[in-house]
């Protein structure tokens, strides 16, 4: 008899890691899936990076939930049972509605992918393009256009889940119009190169165009705990690049010239 119990046990565990393990897989199929599309749509050749913007990247966890869902109603019998004895009701809501209640589901979910998809900025050598569901052509931006930045790394606060950690580096330029970016959202890099490095080349020049910059080195050391130090290495260049050191590097080069 225990060895019944024992084995029921068992099997249920076996199946919820299961379903856990196909969750986990699934997911980041479907994130790789988006990931795959956007690249198709939006990213040109001559891109150094694009960007998978926040908080748009995070909605892909909405599709976890479905499945969770999903995998809850076929493997746990009484929920099972629960949902179709409510379905049986005369007057359930679903049952009555569910003409009209599967094709707003459907849209919905049809806006939501749109909406994912279309959140991306691809940064290139010589301008900026930034997409959004508004936007699908893409509004195009020169460097010029970049009016200030806000760069630091995430301290102790406490974060929405899904959102931001202790410790992560964030780049956020504001354009003319308003618009912000976070170039740590990184959807793509070519040639597999961390992004780190494209930033700092990127701050360098920024800097060097006088864009008013405002970093922060407070919680530097929380990046240390989880990034090897070349990549810190970076981070606290970027940091520590102001543009008083912009404005002695072409000082020294106006020097130069005129020499």
């Amino acid at each position: 008899m225990k060895g019944v119990v024992f084995l029921k046990k068992f099997k249920i565990i076996f199946v919820y890691i299961l379903s856990l393990i196909a969750i986990v897989v699934l997911t980041i199929g479907i994130y790789m899936l988006i990931i795959a599309v956007q690249e198709k749509l939006f990213v040109s050749e001559e891109y150094l990076m694009w960007i998978f913007k926040y908080p748009a990247s995070r909605l892909v966890f909405i599709y976890e939930i479905y499945l969770f869902a999903g995998f809850f109603y076929i493997f746990k019998k009484e929920f099972r049972e629960m949902g179709t004895g409510a379905y049986s009701a005369k007057d359930n809501f679903l049952k009555k509605h569910r003409r009209q209640i599967i094709p707003i589901f459907i849209t919905l979910n049809i806006a939501l992918f749109y909406v994912i998809v279309s959140a991306v900025t691809v940064i290139t050598n010589s301008k900026i393009i930034d997409y959004s569901f508004l936007s699908p052509q893409g509004r195009e931006y020169n460097y010029n256009d970049v009016v200030s930045i806000n760069t630091g790394v995430y301290g102790k606060k406490l974060y929405i889940p899904f959102t931001h950690s202790k410790g992560d580096f964030f780049y956020i330029i504001e354009l003319k119009d308003g618009s912000k970016i976070d170039l740590t959202e990184v959807g793509g890099v070519k040639n597999e190169e961390h992004e780190v490095f494209i930033i700092e080349k990127l701050d360098s020049e920024l800097v060097k165009m006088n864009v008013p910059k405002v970093s922060s080195m407070k919680n530097f050391k929380y990046s240390t705990e989880h990034l090897d130090k070349i990549y810190t290495d970076k981070i606290r260049n970027i940091l520590e690049n102001s543009q008083a050191l912009g404005w002695k590097m072409l000082s020294r080069r106006a020097q130069c010239r005129r020499k």
